[in-house]
């Protein structure tokens, strides 16, 4: 749940507020409750108790809480440590919304606040255990059932595309494929499944390009087969990844 709600950055400003019923800061915890109901989405305030996820706390290098921490596009913004009143933490706030908009981030959250924790998502129990059994095709099956519960869910559709890609990759041979792919610059399944082949393979970059090249090139139902392709991928890698927000951007230039 923690990762997915970091990818959510790239839509929204995410304000994660660290703390701990030893702390003593129940007063500012509300004032934060407060500030994100009043924005209206503007940013999700989400809220990580560090006695049951203390990972986090490590992957941030918190020392001492409460401290609180932005996060826009994937990148990293300390806001501060310690107790702020509602006031100041009203001005800390908005030094990082406008941060966001400079970026464009500037999408809505909703809900405005969520409880974040480190631990396995019981929705994806079955999904897990069928990627640990290498069964890649009952792992999408799997994703596919949440998905139908809850269409949005952005780590469940990320899951999905991972599994997806999986499925397809454990089929094929990367030499073969990307030679295949050279030979063929025009064949439209060739291409895509040497875009997966880089993509697994650790070149995410040139895997983007690949499709870039070729939505250029298609028209119709091939560069509609190309364009969702290029999505899943960039569900797999995370939406806040640099590589996807560039590859975005060229996406909408190849495309207009």
């Amino acid at each position: 749940m923690f990762e997915a709600v970091l990818a959510q950055s790239a839509k929204f400003p995410v304000v994660l507020e660290l703390n701990s019923p030893r702390a003593n800061a129940q007063a500012m915890s509300d004032a934060m409750t407060q500030l994100a109901n009043e924005a209206g989405g503007a940013y999700l305030l989400g809220r990580v108790d560090v006695d049951a996820s203390p990972q986090i706390a490590a992957a941030f290098g918190i020392q001492a809480v409460p401290a609180v921490i932005g996060v826009v596009a994937g990148q990293l913004a300390p806001l501060w440590q310690g107790t702020k009143t509602k006031e100041e933490a009203r001005a800390y706030i908005a030094q990082l919304l406008q941060v966001a908009s400079a970026n464009g981030v500037v999408g809505r959250a909703e809900p405005v606040s969520i409880d974040v924790d480190a631990g396995p998502d019981p929705r994806f129990a079955e999904a897990d255990a069928a990627l640990a059994e290498g069964d890649f095709t009952r792992a999408v099956a799997e994703f596919d059932k949440v998905l139908a519960a809850t269409p949005n869910d952005p780590e469940a559709k990320a899951g999905r595309a991972q599994a997806s890609l999986l499925e397809r990759v454990s089929r094929a041979d990367p030499a073969a494929v990307l030679a295949k792919a050279d030979a063929n610059p025009t064949d439209v399944d060739a291409q895509l499944a040497a875009a997966d082949a880089e993509l697994i393979g650790g070149a995410v970059e040139p895997a983007f390009s690949r499709l870039i090249r070729l939505i250029r090139d298609t028209a119709g139902a091939q560069r509609e087969s190309v364009r969702v392709r290029l999505l899943e991928l960039f569900e797999t890698v995370g939406p806040a990844d640099p590589a996807v927000l560039k590859a975005r951007r060229d996406l909408m230039s190849a495309l207009f």
